[in-house]
């Protein structure tokens, strides 16, 4: 269909597309790998025609011009999300907001909202997983208490790969205790990321009294999902957020 509204998030690695259907629910989703590629062949797989599209992005500037450029010539209306102080109940703990990242802001967006449907009254805690791994917990009175980032296990691969170049930045798997180089990397990087989590997790619990409900998305939430059996896997999460902010932004 060439009048649809579509919703966009351009991340540092990939740009995650879907359409919107007539009732604002998020339709199915696609990924597309951006880093290093041919803009021309991104531009190919983007819908030809658009109504509106409704990006959240945390890329570099130049791809996010580089994306406007390519939206402006198949959409009648682009409209860029902003992370706000105030989203209904939800508070932000950030004395400045434009520095949390919209990103992280919409996936409270949407968590927040499942859980208030399915769990009222209970924390959240919010775990993304791209390039950087970020945490964002949330009271019972949906006030955002704050965060953490750190770098994902991708990103600590890669880090040391650089670093020392006969560690492989890939390969391996999980185990308490390994007995080779590339399943001793995912087994301590991935360990890093599962520290993290689960002392954030009992850092929330003790400050508020109550165990959050955890929600897990990005692309390498994958590799952590089968480890935090309590998780919620919510792959949309952001762009479910992405389609609350579209419901009610009003064209300027």
């Amino acid at each position: 269909m060439s009048r649809q509204r579509w919703v966009m998030d351009l991340g540092n690695t990939r740009l995650k597309i879907a359409p919107l259907d007539l009732d604002g629910r998020v339709g199915e989703a696609i990924a597309l790998e951006h880093r290093g590629a041919d803009l021309a062949a991104l531009a190919a797989r983007l819908p030809p025609r658009m109504e509106v599209a409704y990006l959240a992005s945390v890329a570099d500037e130049g791809l996010r011009v580089a994306l406007l450029d390519l939206l402006a010539a198949r959409c009648q209306r682009i409209s860029l999300a902003r992370t706000q102080r105030r989203w209904g109940e939800l508070r932000i703990a950030y004395a400045d907001p434009a520095r949390l990242g919209v990103d992280r802001f919409l996936a409270m967006i949407a968590a927040h909202d499942h859980a208030r449907g399915t769990h009222p009254g209970t924390p959240v805690l919010v775990c993304g997983v791209g390039t950087a791994l970020t945490l964002d917990l949330i009271d019972a009175e949906a006030r955002h208490v704050g965060g953490r980032i750190a770098p994902s296990p991708t990103l600590m691969r890669q880090a040391l790969n650089q670093q020392v170049a006969q560690l492989p930045p890939s390969g391996g798997r999980y185990v308490d205790f390994a007995v080779d180089t590339p399943d001793a990397l995912v087994s301590g990087c991935v360990g890093a990321a599962l520290g993290l989590i689960e002392r954030s997790l009992a850092d929330a619990q003790t400050r508020l009294g109550a165990a959050p409900i955890l929600y897990l998305h990005g692309g390498g939430g994958e590799e952590l999902r089968a480890l935090l059996r309590q998780a919620r896997w919510s792959p949309r999460l952001v762009l479910d957020g992405l389609a609350q902010w579209a419901a009610i932004e009003k064209p300027a």
